[in-house]
């Protein structure tokens, strides 16, 4: 009896789409939240700095002198990219702006479309909702729906803002096709990540990775003369070689075009190519039995968060060192007027523009810092809705003793990454003015001051996880707020009480204010507060 190959079914396109608007409305209800905190906070950035940029800048002679400071340190190229034209506001806002913008809109859609595909098949919801009437190209065409037009809306409202403000037509045309072009390029990476890895952290893995590696190819080239060409290595670089403001050059906007085309192409090819629930790249097999060293749950917790804790390590390492080689040249970027030192002082607090400058990047770091913190307090919910939690529970497990170790790297990772970003970015400034010491010291002392208020962001997490499992997300919503007031507050000129609500807001601006010990005490108090109730609500609901 002959054997015969069973042959591939080829349904018509349309079937294969089937359900494709049900899911993308389902995504854009599951994200009714997160996702317009990230087109806010993406699309009010540039447009806010306007009325900054004449405050700081007033006179020809102090744009030329940021103009000439600017070209004179490779260290600002690393960090913000090339500045080609930094005597007009538009100019100065893409060079400010375009390449962190990037990086923001290139996280946000990785994180969308893990989430609606990846995740959904680690849950099991995805081939649930597989054998109904859902083609096999419809969740994938969903997620991409939803962050490729969260990217094309983001880039919408930046040019319609910056019209707005009265920036010229082509600048912010070509500043917001530009940003929702590179938010299509991650999309289209991230569809391919979720065909090779198997599970959404993996994804999420893989697409930060490709971010980030596109950062970094972008600053080597932007600060090296002789690897310039490193920067058309990165659709980030592409970006900034728009020129927006500054001479557009409207070609280079084809790369990401073709870029995305080709790319999402290959995630549509790859994903016939491998089972629901399977990725591309095989997992690594793991020992037949459990190592000693897992036997208790400090330990799978330091198993689970290890690897994002790393990652977060080495990146406020780096970024502390470029923020410290910068520092003591703040003053040719910030210029001598009195306008510009008030409202750099404002947002720093300190008389001394490096150490004013010192105290924002702690206030910063503080920030950033936090939002690692609610990634480590939401993984406890992953591990909860993924029904993993449950047969651990199920030994002599308690739920206490579990929900502290995961807390142990929520508050004891966050004091990690502002020492480290502490002690490289005081190093960094400590070799450039010849006081190590001193410059350590003084970063140090800034971002201790500012643990409480990150704290307060952690425990309110931990909150919403006791008390509202079914809105834990939220603590994105309660980073954001307090990020997005603490870095546009000041220079719109928020009301204070209306600033007061982020606690970044209360600790001494450390170097350059006297220390006071009240504020922390109330912070912590607070941080208390909310952590109690966290977990005595975690304490008594049900699990799931």
């Amino acid at each position: 009896m002959t054997a015969t190959l069973a042959r591939p079914v080829v349904v018509a396109p349309a079937h294969e789409l089937a359900g494709t608007g049900h899911l993308t409305r389902l995504a854009l209800r599951r994200d009714r939240v997160i996702l317009p905190i990230w087109i806010v906070l993406l699309s009010v950035v540039p447009a806010s700095s306007v009325n900054t940029f004449t405050q700081f800048y007033p006179t020809v002679a102090d744009r030329l002198a940021l103009q000439a400071g600017a070209n004179a340190n490779p260290s600002y190229a690393l960090l913000y990219g090339p500045p080609f034209d930094l005597t007009t506001a538009g100019g100065f806002i893409a060079w400010r702006t375009c390449g962190f913008l990037a990086l923001l809109t290139g996280l946000m859609v990785v994180f969308t479309v893990t989430r609606h595909t990846r995740a959904e098949e680690d849950t099991g919801r995805a081939e649930l909702l597989g054998s109904a009437v859902v083609g096999r190209y419809a969740a994938l065409t969903a997620a991409l729906l939803v962050a490729g037009g969260a990217s094309v809306l983001t880039g919408l409202i930046q040019a319609g803002t910056l019209l707005g403000a009265g920036l010229p037509a082509a600048g912010s045309v070509a500043f917001g096709a530009s940003e929702a072009l590179v938010g299509l390029v991650f999309t289209a990476v991230a569809a391919v990540a979720v065909q090779l890895a198997e599970y959404s952290r993996t994804a999420n893995g893989i697409g930060t990775a490709v971010v980030g590696t596109a950062f970094l190819l972008r600053g080597a080239g932007d600060s090296t003369v002789d690897a310039r060409w490193l920067s058309w290595l990165s659709p980030i670089g592409w970006v900034q070689q728009v020129r927006a403001f500054a001479g557009e050059r409207w070609w280079v906007l084809l790369l990401p075009v073709v870029f995305a085309l080709v790319v999402g192409a290959i995630g549509y090819w790859l994903l016939p190519r491998r089972d629901v629930g399977v990725g591309l790249l095989p997992p690594r097999p793991g020992p037949a039995t459990a190592a000693p060293s897992l036997r208790s749950p400090l330990a799978l917790a330091w198993r689970l968060h290890r690897g994002p804790l790393l990652g977060w390590l080495i990146g406020t390492a780096v970024v502390g060192a470029v923020f410290g080689s910068i520092a003591s040249g703040i003053g040719d970027l910030v210029g001598s007027s009195p306008q510009a030192q008030q409202i750099f002082e404002r947002l720093g607090g300190s008389h001394a523009l490096t150490q004013a400058f010192l105290a924002a990047m702690a206030g910063m770091f503080a920030m950033v810092a936090s939002l690692y913190g609610v990634q480590a307090v939401l993984r406890m919910r992953g591990e909860e809705t993924a029904i993993r939690l449950e047969p651990v529970l199920a030994t002599s497990v308690g739920r206490l003793r579990w929900a502290s170790s995961h807390l142990v790297f929520a508050f004891f990772g966050t004091a990690a990454l502002l020492l480290s970003g502490g002690v490289f970015m005081g190093l960094a400034n400590g070799l450039r003015t010849g006081d190590v010491g001193g410059s350590l010291a003084d970063t140090l002392s800034g971002m201790l001051v500012q643990l409480p208020a990150a704290w307060v962001v952690v425990a309110l997490a931990v909150a919403l996880f006791g008390l509202l499992p079914g809105f834990a997300a939220a603590a994105w919503a309660v980073g954001a707020l307090a990020l997005l007031l603490s870095l546009f507050g000041p220079v719109l000129d928020l009301p204070q009480a209306v600033l007061d609500v982020s606690p970044f807001q209360h600790p001494p601006k450390i170097p350059g204010q006297e220390f006071t010990a009240t504020p922390l005490a109330w912070l912590v108090a607070v941080a208390l507060v909310a952590l109690v109730s966290g977990l005595a609500g975690w304490k008594r609901r049900d699990v799931g």
